[in-house]
């Protein structure tokens, strides 16, 4: 009798453990990456001859295959940084903090540049989610701080990040002791490997929960800045992304939802000798010429082809 309650226990626990570990991890993330050599030689090929420093990572979820470049050396993240404010803001949110339908009331004082938000007039009311669709899908600046302020500012951001595991992606800009780092990095700094990890994270459902996960996958496969790595995918896959520009620095973390298997990648130079923000700018071109190579790799019998005229669609970053 002894025996058998014994086994039923170890039974018991043995399953609990299985399913905990299912809960934190999915069946994609426990699969062993490998580099990929003909991936790998690809990347290494276009990045070759680049004016600049080149930072990427690739991985497909299924397989396991994967390419890396600089892939753990810190970059500035421009606007990526907002995924991390996403994912802190909605941890506010799940922790009874904020609420995703909460009035919020502008001030002038709020205002950082024109973009959409700095153009409101004083009092202004406005939801709190449409604040995150503006910082997300327009990559707004002003309502991107405000959000930083209203998720416990750069302190509160990078203490969630390194929570998580996250150990190199941090906020600089406004954050108490982080003005060297944002000398050097600007706004926010991470490596390929690591956003390319938190938006995974969050496609996965273990970014604060499944269902703040869910929101903000959904948030942020809603993108307007499509000209760069998603112009090389058929415009009928599904894709999440985040991009970023500041002058010497390009950067964009996808993932895609792909006929053969969800894969995820970031790409992000620094020190590019070419700083404009027009559309064959070294960096935007970088970008999309990796996507382009990761999508025909991964789909090889993909038909779809760009438009050979698809800069007319290109969106002015100004």
């Amino acid at each position: 009798m002894t025996t058998h309650i014994r086994s039923t226990v170890h039974i018991v626990v043995l399953s609990s453990l299985a399913l905990f570990l299912m809960s934190c991890t999915s069946s994609q993330t426990l699969v062993r990456e490998q580099t990929d050599p003909v991936l790998q030689q690809k990347l290494e090929s276009i990045v070759h001859g680049f004016k600049g420093d080149v930072g990427i990572f690739v991985r497909h979820l299924r397989t396991g295959q994967m390419a890396a470049i600089q892939a753990d050396t810190l970059f500035p993240t421009a606007s990526m940084i907002k995924v991390p404010i996403l994912c802190a803001t909605f941890d506010k949110i799940n922790k009874g903090e904020l609420r995703y339908d909460q009035i919020l009331l502008y001030r002038d004082s709020l205002k950082y540049d024109d973009g959409v938000t700095g153009s409101f007039r004083d009092s202004t009311k406005i939801p709190l989610s449409e604040l995150v669709m503006l910082m997300i899908t327009l990559s707004d600046n002003t309502a991107s701080l405000w959000l930083q302020q209203l998720a416990g500012t750069g302190a509160t951001i990078n203490a969630w990040l390194e929570q998580n595991g996250f150990h190199n992606t941090r906020v600089n800009s406004r954050t108490p002791g982080r003005r060297p780092n944002w000398e050097v990095y600007g706004w926010g700094q991470t490596t390929p490997r690591e956003m390319a990890d938190l938006l995974l994270m969050i496609y996965e459902g273990r970014a604060v929960s499944p269902n703040a996960s869910e929101q903000m996958y959904r948030v942020l496969t809603k993108p307007y800045w499509d000209s760069d790595a998603l112009s090389q995918l058929p415009p009928t896959i599904h894709a999440a992304s985040k991009s970023g520009s500041v002058n010497a620095s390009k950067s964009e973390v996808v993932l895609v939802n792909g006929p053969s298997g969800d894969y995820v990648f970031c790409v992000i130079v620094k020190n590019q000798q070419n700083k404009g923000a027009e559309y064959d700018n070294d960096g935007y071109v970088l970008i999309r010429d990796v996507s382009r190579a990761i999508w025909q790799h991964f789909e090889p019998d993909s038909k779809w082809q760009p438009q050979p005229n698809a800069r007319k669609w290109a969106k002015p970053d100004w």
